[in-house]
């Protein structure tokens, strides 16, 4: 049965200058070579600092981490072959969004004239996790009920606690950049598919939106694939914390259709009080405390992510994904990228320069050397 929740995963990458540790537009360079090499795996993104990698469609969390892996170290080795390195997190300690040049292509010119500044400062780099389900009405019932744990996760995975060199005091402060788009946070629960079409259908008419993929929520059924997709989560610099946390979504999905096929619920919140949650995962990351909306108090993030694993602990041996699981008790003792860069901060007198050093070596931590066998 399990071997229905298919993966997918996209990271998107900071293009750095090891040197001055500055963001460079030089993504038409990489992707030249790239394209030969990868094909539709690689792409552009709206600010050319930036470059984008997807796997395939993976069968399991094995073959997503061989994908994805493989994927940093060919961008990686472009990147090296221009005199620059890639670096996984979501802000950059002190680059302008101002100072990046945006990549030329109808998509991103008609985004910049619809959004103006809104989408010009989009100086963030995110993670997408993509988990099959074929069926569009439990795509849907399955988002409703998923969306409750989506702070749980963020809190786990921050990694931009600086913007435009100041030190946020935020652990996820692309989650407040990116909050300015239209359509985007926690989305509100649907009642079927055809509730949800309607409402997308709605937006089209009005000439707000194009198509689905203009709908920039936390957590989406996707436009074009058979997919729920997972937006909320800062990209982790370790690409182990990434397989980690695509195990995680991938085994939410699962456990929730065991429950529906059970025809056991899973009791839906309100967006505004996941949101209350939402905002302590930006604010404090793992280490503030959450909402136990169901006992109603406040509880140690650390702890409701640990009673998250114990959810869903019955479905992790059928997935084959309980080493990539377990490696968020790893994240839980360590800390997050947030977390790290903060200290690096403080231990060096503020020094920028070494927390984009630090971001270089993580982001290749445990990525094969070699691309190629």
């Amino acid at each position: 049965m399990f071997n229905q929740f298919t993966l997918g995963i996209e990271e998107e990458f900071q293009i750095v200058d090891p040197t001055t540790r500055e963001l460079k537009s030089q993504v038409a360079e990489i992707l030249a070579e790239g394209k030969l090499l990868l094909g539709e795996k690689v792409k552009p993104e709206m600010i050319q600092s930036m470059i984008e990698v997807g796997t395939g469609v993976c069968a399991n969390i094995k073959e997503a981490r061989e994908d994805i892996t493989k994927l940093r170290c060919i961008i990686s080795s472009l990147a090296r072959k221009q005199g620059m390195e890639i670096v996984a997190a979501s802000t950059h300690p002190f680059s302008k969004w101002s100072e990046q040049e945006i990549y030329d292509g109808d998509r991103y010119r008609l985004l910049i004239d619809e959004l103006q500044m809104v989408a010009r400062s989009l100086l963030i780099f995110g993670v997408h996790v993509h988990v099959g389900i074929e069926n569009l009405d439990r795509r849907i019932h399955i988002m409703n009920a998923a969306r409750y744990f989506l702070p749980h996760v963020l809190a786990m995975t921050t990694s931009s606690p600086f913007w435009l060199g100041f030190n946020t005091g935020l652990k996820s402060y692309r989650s407040e950049v990116f909050k300015k788009f239209p359509r985007t946070d926690i989305p509100d629960h649907f009642e079927s598919y055809q509730q949800f079409q309607t409402y997308l259908d709605l937006l089209v008419k009005m000439n707000c939106i194009q198509d689905g993929s203009k709908i920039w929520w936390d957590v989406r059924p996707h436009s074009l694939f058979p997919t729920l997709e997972f937006r909320v989560c800062d990209i982790p610099t370790r690409v182990d914390d990434t397989i980690a946390v695509a195990a995680l979504f991938q085994a939410i999905v699962a456990k929730l259709t065991v429950l529906i096929d059970k025809n056991l619920g899973f009791r839906l919140y309100h967006r505004r009080l996941i949101q209350e949650n939402k905002w302590r995962a930006v604010r404090y990351g793992l280490d503030g405390k959450m909402l136990d909306l169901g006992k109603q108090k406040e509880v140690p993030a650390r702890d409701l992510i640990r009673e998250l694993l114990e959810f869903v602990d019955d479905v992790v041996d059928e997935l084959d994904s309980r080493a990539e699981i377990e490696h968020i008790h790893t994240i839980l003792e360590r800390g997050t990228s947030a977390d790290e860069q903060l200290q690096v901060f403080e231990e060096s007198g503020g020094d920028f320069n070494a927390v984009v050093d630090r971001l270089i070596i993580n982001t290749m931590e445990n990525v094969p050397e070699k691309c190629f066998d």
